[in-house]
């Protein structure tokens, strides 16, 4: 049986990527910091289930989740773990900046490092970082430290999948880029959205179908692909008071 590694597993995408995983004969390891709820997604599935009770706002549980999983074959890794603001830069918190800034970059970054360098030993292997369509943009008013951490991630991704190209690794990276999915990070980031989101079932959907075709960058649903093409012929200054435009409806 395979198996598969998922961070931000309590809900969300995460806990969808649990469940259609599943549905494909994955035995998982789920993350997260709610245990009673990795618990209940544990007891829904009928595939064997760890579940692992972390914080990747600490570092050294990032470095701590890597110590657990060092003799496990892992199949698949879905970087999943992350969350987001909104806000006029001068007023949001920066204490909750700093701690978006350390689970969307900081601890995606340990470990994507750590599960590659252990797959690229197996010589096989995929790893799916869960970015946001935000990340292809060149920046988001209104969410400015969301934007710029989620292309960090993004730019990451693209970089490494070419090294690993280079090198005749085994190993496949990938980064998903959804718009609105109709989650709980609408409530986390304090947010509603200017937009109909998608579902996390459409959203996984089409990721593990990226994923299937060892796509780089992974954009779900028809609008947003149409939307990350329309931006590509945008000059940047008109592009990005677009987007402070969306994002400041989000504030309303």
């Amino acid at each position: 049986m395979k198996t598969a590694l998922i961070t931000g597993a309590t809900s969300g995408i995460g806990y969808e990527f649990a469940k259609q995983l599943a549905d494909r004969g994955f035995g998982l390891i789920v993350v997260g910091r709610r245990v009673e709820r990795l618990q209940e997604l544990k007891e829904s599935l009928s595939v064997p289930v760890d579940v692992i009770k972390a914080d990747l706002n600490n570092q050294q549980e990032c470095f701590g989740l890597l110590d657990q999983v060092a003799d496990k074959d892992i199949d698949v890794f879905i970087n999943n773990a992350g969350f987001g603001l909104c806000g006029k830069f001068v007023e949001t918190d920066v204490n909750r900046e700093v701690s978006m800034v350390q689970v969307n970059d900081i601890a995606m970054h340990i470990l994507f490092k750590g599960i590659l360098q252990q797959m690229n030993k197996a010589g096989k292997g995929q790893i799916l970082n869960v970015a946001s369509s935000a990340g292809i943009l060149p920046a988001g008013p209104y969410m400015a430290t969301y934007y710029a951490s989620k292309a960090y991630v993004v730019s990451l991704t693209r970089a490494v999948d070419v090294e690993l190209k280079e090198s005749g690794s085994g190993v496949k990276v990938s980064a998903l880029c959804p718009g609105p999915v109709d989650t709980e990070f609408n409530d986390t980031a304090d947010v509603v959205f200017a937009l109909k989101g998608i579902s996390a079932r459409q959203c996984v959907s089409e990721a593990l179908k990226g994923m299937d075709r060892a796509k780089t960058i992974i954009v779900p649903s028809l609008r947003m692909k149409l939307a990350m093409a329309f931006q590509a012929i945008v000059p940047m200054p008109i592009l990005v008071k677009l987007t402070a435009r969306q994002q400041k409806k989000k504030m309303d």
